[in-house]
């Protein structure tokens, strides 16, 4: 069974029926949990006109704010909380080789059209991973 889960988390949405799901994962193989969240790095120009003087300081301290709030949920300890700057699915391999991870989970939404062709990060992740990985069909929104 499974040892080393890294839960690919994004946070710019609601995870609890995602975290239930880590949470009885981990709970049936008792394996150690670790979590990953990527911010994606902005386009090279200033935000100062807006009042913003340093917009990705602040996207880096809310993900760390926001994981450490899931942490204490899912009791992960601090040393195994990531967050990472720059393409999503490569931080999140990279993360998952650097630990040894043998499932990544994260959530996945139902695509059509045009998003389906173009991909997704779960897809992304699902082609480019070494360990097993399970995606996780969110709710649709209502």
């Amino acid at each position: 069974m499974y040892t080393q889960i890294l839960f690919a988390a994004d946070l710019a949405e609601d995870v609890t029926y995602l975290v239930n799901k880590v949470k009885a994962i981990r709970d049936l193989t008792h394996a150690k949990l670790s979590m990953v969240h990527v911010v994606e790095p902005l386009p090279g120009y200033s935000y100062a006109y807006l009042g913003i003087e340093d917009i990705e300081g602040q996207l880096i301290e809310e993900s760390k704010q926001g994981l450490a709030r899931l942490g204490t949920e899912l009791n992960v300890a601090t040393a195994d909380q990531y967050v990472e700057i720059g393409p999503t699915k490569v931080k999140i391999l990279k993360i998952a080789e650097d630990i040894k991870a043998d499932l990544i989970v994260c959530g996945s939404h139902g695509r059509h059209g045009l998003s389906l062709l173009l991909g997704s990060t779960a897809n992304a992740i699902l082609h480019g991973a070494k360990c097993d990985v399970l995606t996780v069909r969110l709710p649709e929104e209502k």
